[in-house]
C-alpha cells in the first residue's frame, strides 16, 4: 500500500518557495547570489503594528479565538471594506485564516465538488491552479496576452464559461505580471458574470494598496452590487503592511459560503495567531500613512528595472500598474547559445542560464503558465537591483 495519497500526484511544490529555498541554499554555500524570486516587501512592519502584538501578548491575549476570528478583528475588516471599497460586511461575512492562501483553500475546499470548473486567467499565481486539483476540481485558463497588458477580455471569459463553471479566479493588481484592472475593464467583466447566475465571483485583492501613477483601485462587488450575493473578496495584511510572516488573510462573502468555510478551518488550522490577529487590527484601524512612501520607493524600483531590461539584448518589459513585479518577455533569447554551448529553448533555460552564470534568481513564466517570461519582484534594494539588472545585461549579450 502506497504511503502518499493519489491526489498528491495532481500537484507540484510551490516553484516560488522552491526558488527561495535554493536561493537560501547557495548563499549558505557562499556563492554569489541576487535573489529577485520572493513575494515579500524588504521594508519592516510598522512599528505601531508590532507594538500592537507586544502588547496583545503583555495583556494576555494568548488564548484561542473564535474559528473566523476576533469579533474586534472581523470588525476591523468590515471597517475597512466600508472605507476602502463602498462595501456594507458584517462580522458574521469574514473569515480570517492563515494567509490569502488559506482563504482561497477553505473556499475551495468547501465548495468544490469533482468536475466543477474554476476560470484562472493566465499568467496566475503559482498556488491557484493546484488548489483547486487538491479540492477535485478542474481549473480552466484563459490566456492575458502580453498584447492586452495580460489582462483577459469579457469575450474571453464568456468564451470560457461552461454550465460546469463554479468560479471565476480575478487578480487585480496582478500577481505575477503587476497588471491590474480598470474600472471599465471589470465593469466589462462583471457584465459577463451577471448573464451567468450560476458562476462564483473570487478576487483577490491583496495588492489593492501597492498601485502606481494614479491608479484607481476597484473590485468586482464595488462595481457590480449585483455580484455582492456569489463573491468572495479577498485580501489581507502581508504586502501593504509588510506583515508576511505574521500569516493573516482575510475573506468577506455571503454567509452561507463563509459558515461553509469556517468549518474546513474548524479542522485545519481553527484560527490564525492570536497575536497576528491583534497586530492586524492596530493594521487596519491604525495610521495608513506609509503606504504611501513605500509605494513611492516601489515605483522607482519598477521604473528602474523596467528601463534596465529594457536595454537588454532579447528582453522586452512592459510597466505594470502595480503589486511589485514585472514579468519580462524573453523571446529574444530563444535559440539562442549561452558561452559554455548551452542552446536557450525555453523561458526554464533563460533562468536557469542566468543562476549559473550571473547569480541572479529569477522564476521561469512556465510557473505562471504563460510562457516564454519570467517574474522579477523589484521588493528588495535599489542598489541589488541594479546589480542583478546589470548582470541580466550582461548575460544576454554573451549569448550568441
Amino acid at each position: 500500500m502506497a504511503l502518499v495519497a493519489q491526489r498528491l500526484s495532481r500537484i507540484k511544490p510551490s516553484p516560488t518557495n522552491v526558488l527561495t529555498g535554493k536561493v537560501a541554499e547557495l548563499k549558505a554555500a557562499d556563492h554569489d547570489i541576487i535573489g529577485l524570486g520572493a513575494g515579500e516587501p524588504d521594508f519592516d512592519t510598522p512599528d505601531n503594528i508590532k507594538e500592537a502584538g507586544k502588547q496583545a501578548i503583555d495583556d494576555g491575549q494568548t488564548k484561542y479565538t473564535p474559528i473566523p476570528g476576533t469579533l474586534a478583528l472581523r470588525q476591523a475588516i468590515c471597517d475597512k471594506f466600508k472605507r476602502d471599497n463602498g462595501l456594507d460586511y458584517s462580522p458574521e461575512q469574514v473569515i480570517v485564516s492563515c494567509g490569502g492562501k488559506q482563504v482561497i483553500y477553505n473556499a475551495f475546499m468547501a465548495t468544490l465538488d469533482p468536475g466543477d470548473e474554476v476560470i484562472i486567467p493566465a499568467p496566475y499565481w503559482v498556488s491557484y491552479p493546484d488548489m483547486v486539483l487538491l479540492a477535485e476540481g478542474t481549473p480552466v485558463f484563459v490566456d492575458g496576452v502580453e498584447a492586452n497588458n495580460f489582462k483577459i477580455t469579457p469575450e474571453d471569459l464568456e468564451a470560457a464559461i461552461t454550465p460546469k463553471t463554479k468560479w471565476v479566479l480575478l487578480n487585480s493588481p496582478s500577481n505575477p505580471t503587476g497588471a491590474a484592472y480598470s474600472r471599465a475593464e471589470l465593469q466589462g467583466l462583471c457584465d459577463v458574470l451577471m448573464r451567468h447566475p450560476h458562476v462564483w465571483v473570487m478576487t483577490d485583492d491583496m495588492y489593492e494598496h501597492v498601485t502606481y501613477d494614479d491608479f484607481e483601485f476597484t473590485t468586482p462587488a464595488q462595481i457590480e452590487p449585483g455580484l455582492m450575493d456569489r463573491t468572495i473578496t479577498l485580501n489581507g495584511v502581508s504586502k501593504a503592511y509588510s506583515m508576511t510572516g505574521w500569516r493573516l488573510g482575510y475573506g468577506a462573502g455571503p454567509v452561507e459560503l463563509i459558515k461553509a468555510m469556517v468549518v474546513v478551518q474548524s479542522q485545519s488550522s481553527t484560527h490564525t495567531s492570536s497575536i497576528s490577529q491583534a497586530a492586524a487590527v492596530e493594521a487596519l484601524n491604525g495610521p495608513q500613512d506609509f503606504i504611501a512612501p513605500h509605494n513611492d520607493m516601489f515605483r522607482d524600483r519598477r521604473d528602474l528595472v523596467v528601463s534596465m531590461l529594457n536595454q537588454a539584448d532579447g528582453i522586452t518589459c512592459l510597466k505594470p500598474e502595480g503589486a511589485f513585479y514585472v514579468y519580462p518577455s524573453c523571446a529574444g533569447t530563444l535559440g539562442k547559445t549561452a558561452p559554455d554551448g548551452t542552446k536557450i529553448e525555453n523561458d526554464s533555460d533563460f533562468c536557469t542560464y542566468l543562476l549559473e552564470s550571473e547569480g541572479v534568481a529569477v522564476v521561469p513564466g512556465v510557473a505562471f503558465g504563460l510562457e516564454p517570461y519570467f517574474r522579477i519582484s523589484y521588493a528588495t534594494s535599489t542598489e541589488a537591483l541594479t546589480d542583478a539588472c546589470e548582470r541580466i545585461q550582461r548575460a544576454c549579450a554573451a549569448l550568441t
